[in-house]
């Protein structure tokens, strides 16, 4: 019995098109997590110096606009751009007594744009979420305003 041998030619071209963009969406993915993952880090630190410039304020009025400050600066000399931030300051501790331990609490909430990836399966923007807890000197005076 003879062989026949089979014409392989322009099978690396039907290769080619199907893992292509099989590994171009691969690496879509893999960019679309990095800037997430990137991003995530730079809203804790910004929560984390937010929380912090709070927390050695001498009144909860002065700590808002304070976190809200370094808040913003913090996310700017990241060079995190968010289509929409929201910051929220949970001042309460200030209306505790001196003497019984108290923090300051702030939370930042991004939404990443990610439209420029154009990934199937991944969506144009995505709210990430940080919080961070800074302690008030348990004996320093503080003002409720």
């Amino acid at each position: 019995m003879i062989r026949q041998a089979r014409d392989e030619r322009g099978s690396a071209s039907i290769e080619v098109a199907i893992g292509l963009p099989a590994f171009i969406l691969f690496v879509g993915l893999i960019i679309a997590g990095g800037r997430l993952a990137l991003a995530h880090q730079a809203l804790q630190t910004a929560a984390a110096d937010a929380a912090r410039s709070a927390s050695i304020a001498r009144d909860a009025g002065s700590a808002d606009s304070a976190a809200r400050r370094e808040a913003h600066n913090s996310l700017s000399n990241q060079n995190l751009r968010c289509r929409s931030t929201d910051v929220r300051i949970d001042t309460s501790g200030f209306r505790v007594p001196t003497g019984r331990p108290a923090d300051v609490r702030v939370t930042l909430t991004c939404r990443v744009d990610l439209a420029d990836l154009s990934v199937p399966g991944v969506p144009g923007s995505r709210l990430i979420t940080a919080t961070m807890i800074s302690p008030i000197d348990t004996w320093r005076e503080r003002g409720p305003s």
